[in-house]
């Protein structure tokens, strides 16, 4: 007991000091001037209003029409990606996508998963990205955008408990200016996404964005993502097997792995090229 004590001594002193500093916690950012402020919110939305899926998934740049829906009742999958909102989009003219086909697609047995893609990390790889890079005021901006995936979404008729995934495509994180920024962002987006009582959940490379977000949990970092979606293009489902995620961290039910992307299948007659996915995770909940 004698030496528990004196470690607990040992600790604080050294937390005082800021030997034990976490990381994005040793400068006065935007994001922790901000927190200080604001009041506090909710950090889950309750699980009694939250719909969970699990099975095979499928996404694709341009929502598909509901009669490729039909004709896709006959493939293993049964959950379908769409890209409802954000200027980051490679596809920003959805022709079909709209609150009508939302609720003829859950009509047809699918589950939907909702994909915000909005400004971008500013050491993002992708050239075609590098015009939606997040800006100066980042935990700003990152609310900014939750409000509009939040006005989107219940557009198309996406009940308060709905999972919406920020997509943020691969970048530097071992850039720690830009990480910082980034994170700032994600958390931003996170705890207004929260705020309204929607689910927030994150895509991105599992060798970057996830990594990333991992090891802000492991250092105790808060308003972190709700789902974890990741991007291992290995051919091979694995959801709780991922090597940059401990076992227990986005667990249970918080999950999708995107195996496999740019393919092409034909199913019922119908052609589509797109990502593949295994999903145990939440998805979005349709009035009807």
């Amino acid at each position: 007991m004698y030496l528990k004590r004196l470690i607990g001594y040992g600790l604080a002193l050294a937390a005082t000091l800021g030997v034990l500093a976490l990381p994005h916690q040793t400068q006065a950012t935007e994001a922790t001037a901000a927190q200080s402020r604001a009041p506090a919110t909710r950090t889950e939305v309750s699980a009694a209003r939250t719909v969970t899926f699990r099975g095979r998934a499928f996404d694709t740049c341009k929502t598909p029409p509901v009669s490729t829906l039909r004709a896709w009742r006959s493939s293993p999958y049964r959950a379908v990606g769409v890209y409802f909102g954000g200027r980051g989009r490679a596809c920003p003219k959805q022709r079909h996508l709209n609150k009508r086909w939302v609720a003829d697609a859950t009509r047809l047995g699918w589950k939907v998963l909702p994909i915000f893609v909005g400004s971008q990390s500013p050491c993002v790889h992708a050239k075609n990205k590098r015009h939606v890079r997040i800006g100066r005021a980042p935990w700003r901006q990152g609310k900014k955008e939750a409000r509009q995936a939040v006005r989107a979404a219940k557009a198309l008729g996406m009940l308060t408990g709905s999972a919406l995934y920020l997509d943020m495509e691969a970048y530097n994180e071992g850039n720690s200016r830009c990480a910082r920024t980034t994170l700032d962002f994600v958390r931003g987006w996170n705890r207004e996404v929260r705020k309204y009582a929607y689910l927030p959940g994150f895509y991105s490379s599992a060798e970057s964005g996830v990594r990333h977000m991992e090891r802000s949990r492991r250092a105790g970092v808060t308003d972190l993502p709700s789902a974890m979606w990741f991007a291992r293009w290995d051919g091979k489902p694995s959801l709780y097997g991922e090597r940059v995620l401990s076992p227990w961290a986005w667990s249970p039910h918080r999950r999708i792995h995107q195996y496999a992307g740019n393919v092409t299948e034909k199913h019922g007659g119908r052609r589509l090229t797109i990502d593949r996915n295994s999903a145990d995770a939440p998805v979005a909940r349709i009035a009807r």
